[in-house]
């Protein structure tokens, strides 16, 4: 990864071609334009910091920097003010036209991409589905999920690490392109 040897045009780069995935998910979580903003920039600064330790055998770039993304998001969720309940159903308020600003073949590139991303979600088991929603859009940790499905922590694991495994593969044609 050119970005680990400080090749900042290498990250500018990235940034052009997955700021959109990044912000829109700290978007889903936080529910908050500006924090949003905030999140995505905080990812692209530790990505930038944290270069070498990426690590090609567990995932794409992408997946790699919506893990950031994720993580930072929930811990500004959790930070306090902005924690409220976000169980809405995966894809509602989805602006992929507001994400891509005026260029409509962005628009419509993220529109289509929206598209395949709830097809392979809707396709899950309701039980894999419902768990990976909570914790990947909704910021639960699994014990949470577990503790409001009154389930064993295991049974979440499992049901979140197939789902995952199958999303994988429905979406593969996602980063291919």
């Amino acid at each position: 990864m050119k970005i680990a040897r400080g090749d900042s045009v290498s990250l500018g780069a990235f940034y052009d071609a997955t700021v959109r995935w990044a912000y829109g998910l700290a978007l889903r979580i936080l529910g908050d334009s500006g924090a949003a903003e905030e999140v995505s920039l905080d990812a692209y600064m530790q990505v930038w910091r944290q270069a070498g330790s990426y690590s090609p055998r567990r995932g794409s770039p992408l997946s790699w920097l919506l893990t950031i993304a994720r993580s930072r998001a929930i811990d500004r969720l959790r930070s306090g003010a902005m924690r409220r309940s976000l169980e809405r159903s995966f894809g509602e308020g989805f602006d992929a036209a507001a994400l891509a600003g005026s260029d409509p073949f962005l628009a419509s590139s993220e529109t289509e991409r929206g598209r395949i991303l709830r097809s392979a979600m809707s396709s899950l088991p309701a039980a894999e589905r419902r768990v990976i929603e909570l914790a990947f859009f909704s910021g639960l940790t699994h014990t949470e999920i577990a503790e409001k499905f009154r389930e064993p922590l295991g049974t979440v694991k499992t049901r979140i690490r197939r789902g995952m495994l199958k999303l994988r593969n429905l979406l593969k044609p996602l980063e291919d392109a």
